[in-house]
């Protein structure tokens, strides 16, 4: 009797204690956000409602709107909630990666060196220097940390020291939102002057008289259209307007030549560039039209001794490289200095007073070749690793042999080395130290090829732990991009290791879109081509299946922006490949966002996207939109990230997105959205922030490739 007393009384309990306990966690688990589709009465009605059920997300100003957002906050919260010990180990294991005080390599410009420097515990860089060599006393120029009492999100876009570097002029965002305001810090006396300009772009330059700025402002579209002169000391508001760029699909940029001499105004869309030029000397003179736009042909201008060197794809689809005189840099007077050559797209170019370093693509990696001022005698510099990302760093030092390079690859972290380009000797500066025992030679790097739908080779680099074996049950983290013609070569990431030390294959997918393969690589896979960049990746992560590297079960996708574009795509086009995805910040209302000319870049992408105006371009695009073609279909997983003040995908995309596929989709995998709420394209700005936003999307990742540890 006494045991079925107390059987009873465990059963009461079981009953209504305990079993209503977990009733309640699945109910956190298991319950959906409010739906999207009713619209509440405090939004204002944009257009796009007229076409689908959820444009009204778009409105920022309403509490619904900001409530609805939350609401998915904390359903993905909720939802991660058991991943949360894993989360903390990420962060633990990338944070003791990092060597907390520590500084970049120094740069070298007239009398000073430049760098900056993180600190323990704090969030921001703070930038110094130190005046004639590295042994003299700091003087610290700007403290990012200053900041953080009162803001929540701090971003530098711009630092530019006057040619008598007594005065710093730095751009700065607090929201996410791009919009950048522009202060001006006098370093001698250690005090910020009156000066402050808002509603900036990026672009910023002093003239040589060390009181005049050159500035870009943005119009209600945040297109970088007007150019403005400002002297010290005056309000904004007395500021000369020099250019107004009135064509919608041109945006304006300012680049100051490595010889000083020169500022360059530049503008340009996707596919054409015209740029003017301006002696810093004579700041209240007028800019000189270098040569004028034609459609179709980029340009980029350079100083070097007695003429102007120009990087152009003028008749030559991977780019030449020309010469021009100053006082008539017009077409009809540029001569080749490095003819237009089939299988080598020229990437970049720096042009030093005795020497011209020219980065040269070919077969999908960059040599760096070195060229006498009159071309007659070339060298390469000799790198060292063959699976590698290479590019210039800071080079603002014109009379100068040393020619600064970073040098990275999946195994290599970061390395900032001085090519003495007359020694033709390689100096090794800094290499980012990796803490924690890392060790190179536990990890494999290589370089396959999938065939492609149409017959094309699809690189694809691998980064993983030695000794896998090919029996279909390795899990794979698949990343791909390919749009713009921007290239992610193989890298280094502290980050990463927290994956492939748990036995993930890290792959970055080089499909078209991109500038891999050179230019016409990129040309494959835009506009009416577009279909070729989803139909490459799905073609890699089949071929990673056939190869028994994985197999569909086994594999999370990752893109973000054009990228998150790509992972909206082939999720409904074989949405079977795939166990997971991650879209962040994902480009997927592709419609509605290029026939809204109000939004930021629209009218600037026609030449990527097309212009949903014309029959033949909506056809192309409707075809793939990823908002438009959520089919009733079985989907994998899925995490979303957005970002409330991204000026460059618009939080709603992502959040129509998910609310669609609520609605449509027949699986009970997860769908999570998160939206940032203070921040915008870039996630958070602190970088203690975004390691615990890394932390969170691959525990995501690895929680459903069934890896908790």
């Amino acid at each position: 009797m006494e045991k079925l007393k107390w059987l009873i009384i465990l059963i009461v309990v079981s009953l209504f204690i305990i079993n209503p306990m977990i009733q309640k966690n699945r109910n956190i688990k298991m319950t959906i956000p409010p739906s999207a589709k009713k619209i509440p009465k405090d939004v204002t009605v944009h257009n796009d409602e007229r076409i689908d059920n959820y444009g009204w997300l778009r409105d920022k100003t309403s509490s619904q709107v900001l409530n609805y957002l939350k609401a998915e906050n904390v359903y993905t919260k909720d939802n991660m909630l058991h991943t949360q010990s894993l989360q903390d180990r990420l962060f633990r294991e990338m944070k003791r990666r990092l060597k907390e005080n520590d500084n970049t390599a120094p740069h070298k410009w007239k009398n000073y060196w430049y760098y900056s420097r993180t600190e323990e515990n704090k969030q921001y860089s703070i930038f110094v220097r130190k005046k004639e060599t590295l042994d003299a006393k700091e003087e610290i120029t700007l403290d990012l940390n200053q900041f953080v009492s009162k803001h929540d999100y701090v971003f530098l876009s711009g630092y530019k020291i006057s040619p008598n570097q007594n005065l710093l002029a730095y751009t700065i965002d607090f929201d996410g939102s791009e919009n950048y305001i522009l202060k001006i810090k006098d370093l001698k006396l250690n005090v910020e002057l009156s000066d402050k300009l808002i509603g900036l772009a990026e672009s910023v330059e002093w003239a040589n008289d060390n009181e005049t700025l050159f500035y870009v402002t943005k119009d209600d579209a945040s297109r970088p259209f007007q150019l403005w002169r400002h002297s010290l000391g005056t309000d904004q508001a007395e500021d000369s307007l020099i250019y107004e760029e009135n064509d919608e699909s041109y945006h304006m940029e300012l680049k100051r030549s490595k010889s000083g001499k020169y500022i360059f105004m530049i503008l340009g869309n996707n596919i054409t560039t015209e740029c003017w030029v301006l002696d810093r000397d004579l700041p209240n003179n007028d800019f000189i039209l270098m040569q004028e736009r034609r459609d179709g042909v980029e340009y980029e201008p350079m100083h070097q001794g007695n003429r102007f060197l120009i990087l152009t794809n003028d008749e030559s689809l991977n780019f030449k490289l020309v010469s021009a005189p100053i006082d008539n840099p017009s077409v009809g007077y540029w001569e080749d200095v490095i003819p237009h050559r089939e299988e080598v797209k020229l990437e970049e170019v720096e042009s030093f007073e005795n020497n011209i370093a020219v980065f040269e693509r070919i077969n999908g990696n960059v040599n760096i070749n070195i060229y006498s001022p009159d071309f007659e005698n070339v060298h390469t510099v000799e790198l060292p690793d063959s699976l590698y990302e290479v590019g210039a760093d800071y080079n603002l030092e014109y009379s100068t042999q040393a020619l600064r390079i970073y040098f990275t690859s999946f195994k290599i972290p970061y390395s900032y080395y001085d090519y003495l380009m007359d020694d033709k000797n390689l100096v090794l500066i800094k290499r980012d130290p990796v803490l924690g025992g890392y060790n190179p030679d536990k990890y494999e790097s290589k370089r396959l090829f999938a065939k492609g739908h149409d017959g094309k080779n699809i690189p694809l680099s691998l980064f993983y732990k030695k000794n896998i074996k090919l029996d279909g049950n390795n899990p794979v983290y698949l990343d791909g991009y390919g749009s713009y013609g921007d290239t992610y070569d193989p890298a280094f990431s502290s980050r990463r290791l927290s994956l492939v030390d748990r036995g993930v294959i890290y792959i970055r997918a080089h499909i078209r879109g991109s500038s891999f393969l050179g230019r016409g690589w990129y040309n494959d896979g835009k506009l009416s081509y577009k279909q070729n960049t989803f139909s490459d990746f799905i073609s890699s992560a089949e071929f990673l299946i056939s190869e028994k590297y994985t197999s569909n079960n086994k594999i999370v996708i990752y893109g973000g922006s054009a990228g998150g574009l790509l992972i909206g795509a082939v999720l409904n086009q074989s949405p079977h490949l795939f166990k997971a995805a991650i879209a962040d910040v994902p480009f997927v209302d592709v419609i509605n966002t290029m026939l809204d000319e109000t939004i930021p870049l629209t009218v600037i992408e026609y030449d990527e996207w097309g212009n949903p105006n014309m029959v033949e371009d909506y056809k192309h695009m409707i075809a793939y939109s990823p908002y438009d073609n959520v089919f009733k279909q079985d989907y994998p997983a899925l995490l979303v990230i957005a970002g409330l003040n991204d000026p460059r995908v618009g939080y709603w995309e992502p959040a129509k997105w998910v609310a669609k596929l609520r609605e449509i989709k027949t699986d009970k995998n997860i769908l999570m959205l998160k939206t940032h709420m203070d921040a915008g394209h870039f996630s958070s700005s602190g970088r203690y922030d975004y390691l615990k936003d890394v932390a969170f999307y691959y525990a995501f990742a690895l929680d459903q490739l069934g890896i908790n540890k």
